[in-house]
Formats: structure tokens, C-alpha cells, sequence
């Protein structure tokens, strides 16, 4: 990794501490590690992607938010304290937000409470397994308290072999 790489990611550290909490920098980008992160950037610089041997961390948009690969997601879940980040689905939807398919009200059980729509979360089991990553499209009391509507827009499933 180039002097301008270790820039970039302690920026990006920074930019994921505002977004996920505190501590979600170190655990998407470990600053001691041996692990060797890619940058991918577009033509003019700006980083897009950052990806590790096992997977897609991130993607860094246009609008300075970033939006999680299962990778990402599993870094968050393991280094942020429960519910931080999370919507905990039941074991019926398992398999369909595994493979896509969106996470639906009815079939949250347990919900991040600082959760709004638009936040980037990650969908895991009751035992935190990861089963997906996506966009939350309602808050966390919405989540608690609809028994219709989609929770969580699911970006990428995580494969059950992937763990």
C-alpha cells in the first residue's frame, strides 16, 4: 500500500466513525494489520472501492456515505457491541435475504435503535451471523412496530459457505 493509500484510509476511518460509531473505522480499515487493502478509484482519484482478500468492504458514493460489502458488514458486526449497526431477522427469512431478496417488518425480532431509513445495516441472525447488508428503509421503531412494509433494502446476501 502507497504513502497516499495509508492517507486515504486513515480519511476514511474518520468517515466511518462518523457514519457507524466509533470504533468502525479500525474495524473496516485496520490500521495494523497485514492484510493488504485495494483502493480502487475512478479516473479522477477519488477512492470507490475498498476491497480485501475475502470480499468488498465498502463502497465509498458520491454523496460521502459509504455503502457496505458483506465483508464490511461482518468487520462491523464483530468490532461494534450489540445492536450497533444490525437488524436481527427470524430464522423464516433466512434463506430468502441470503439470497437478495429484502428483509420485511414482520420478520424483525431485534433492531439497532439509533437505526434511521437511508442507514447502511447489516442483517444478521439472533447468534449475529451476517446473512446480508443493505439500506434500511424505516426507522427502528417503524421496524418494532409494523407488521407490513420492507425493513431493510438488501444491497448483497451473504452465501451460507461464505462464513
Amino acid at each position: 500500500m502507497s504513502d497516499a493509500d495509508g492517507e486515504t484510509l486513515a480519511e476514511l476511518r474518520t468517515i466511518a466513525d462518523y457514519q457507524f460509531g466509533a470504533g468502525a473505522g479500525e474495524a473496516l480499515f485496520p490500521s495494523e494489520s497485514d492484510e493488504s487493502l485495494t483502493v480502487h478509484r475512478s479516473t479522477s482519484g477519488r477512492p470507490r472501492q475498498i476491497v480485501a482478500p475475502g470480499g468488498r468492504i465498502v463502497s465509498y458514493g458520491t454523496d460521502g456515505r459509504f455503502t457496505l460489502g458483506v465483508a464490511g458488514g461482518r468487520r462491523l458486526v464483530g468490532a461494534l457491541g450489540y445492536p450497533a449497526a444490525r437488524v436481527v431477522v427470524g430464522d423464516e427469512s433466512e434463506p430468502f435475504v441470503r439470497e437478495g431478496k429484502n428483509a420485511f417488518a414482520k420478520f424483525v425480532r431485534d433492531v439497532d435503535p439509533d437505526v434511521r431509513p437511508g442507514d447502511e445495516v447489516a442483517v444478521v441472525r439472533d447468534d449475529d451471523t451476517v446473512l446480508a447488508v443493505g439500506r434500511a428503509e424505516l426507522s427502528a421503531d417503524a421496524m418494532a412496530d409494523f407488521e407490513t412494509g420492507m425493513a431493510v433494502h438488501v444491497r448483497d446476501g451473504a452465501e451460507p459457505d461464505d462464513e
